[in-house]
C-alpha cells in the first residue's frame, strides 16, 4: 500500500497545531542508519488508510521528496474526542532485519466444528490479533486460523498455529496464551404444564352445582 509523505521543516507545539489547521498530519520516519525525518501527510488521505486493515500490518511504500522507502506504521495519536489525527509514526523497513509487529487473527470454520453443531457449544475468539517476528519478505498480511476442528472440551492456543514459513510467534508474559475459548452452554430442560401445576386435594375441589328447587 503506498502514501506519500512531505517533508516537515518546521516543528514544536506551536508548528504542529498550525500544521493541522491546514489539513495536515505532523508525524515522524525512523530507523536504520539514516535520521528520523519530521514529515506530514494530507489528514483525510491518512484517515482513511487507517481504516483498512492492511495500512496498520503489512509494509507501506512511502513516498517522500520523489523518492519510495519502505516502512511500517508504529503508532498513531488521535485526538481524545474529535476525529483528528494529532501525529503518526513510521519504522524504516531494510530487508535484512527481522520486524517484530502484531498481525491480524482471520478465524473461519467455527459454524461447522463438531463443538458448535453437535456439541452445544460457543466458539468464542479471545485474541484478534498476535505478534510475530520474521524479515520483511516474509510479514504476511494476516494469520488465518481454522477452527473447523475444534470439539468439546479442546482448546487452542498459539503454538496450535500452522505459520507461514519464516515467521515465529513472540509470545510476552504467558508462554502459550489461549486464542479461543470453548464453552459448553447449559442445556435447557423441557417441563411438562401438566406435571409442573400443583395437585388439588380435596379441599381444593370445587363443590357439586346445586340443583335447581323443584316447581311446586
Amino acid at each position: 500500500m503506498k502514501f506519500v509523505a512531505f517533508e516537515r521543516a518546521k516543528q514544536g507545539t506551536g508548528a504542529s497545531r498550525r500544521l493541522r489547521i491546514t489539513g495536515r498530519t505532523p508525524g515522524i520516519v525512523y530507523g536504520g542508519e539514516t535520521p528520523a525525518t519530521q514529515i506530514e501527510i494530507d489528514h483525510n488521505a491518512l484517515w482513511h488508510a487507517l481504516k483498512k486493515e492492511t495500512f496498520h500490518s503489512t509494509i507501506l511504500d512511502m513516498e517522500l521528496a520523489g523518492k519510495e522507502s519502505k516502512v511500517l506504521l508504529r503508532n498513531v495519536q488521535m485526538h481524545p474526542f474529535r476525529q483528528l489525527i494529532l501525529h503518526a509514526d513510521f519504522q524504516r523497513v531494510e530487508a535484512n532485519t527481522k520486524l517484530t509487529m502484531k498481525v491480524p487473527l482471520h478465524y473461519s470454520g467455527q459454524d461447522v466444528s463438531p463443538a458448535v453443531k453437535t456439541e452445544n457449544c460457543m466458539v468464542t475468539p479471545v485474541a484478534t490479533e498476535l505478534q510475530i517476528s520474521c524479515l520483511p519478505a516474509d510479514l504476511p498480511e494476516f494469520i488465518a486460523v481454522d477452527l473447523s476442528g475444534l470439539t468439546k472440551g479442546s482448546s487452542l492456543h498459539a503454538k496450535d498455529l500452522v505459520l507461514p514459513k519464516g515467521v515465529s510467534v513472540v509470545t510476552k508474559g504467558k508462554e502459550n496464551p489461549a486464542l479461543v475459548s470453548v464453552i459448553a452452554l447449559a442445556e435447557e430442560v423441557a417441563v411438562d404444564p401438566a406435571a409442573a401445576a400443583p395437585a388439588k386435594g380435596k379441599a381444593g375441589a370445587k363443590a357439586p352445582a346445586a340443583k335447581p328447587a323443584a316447581k311446586k
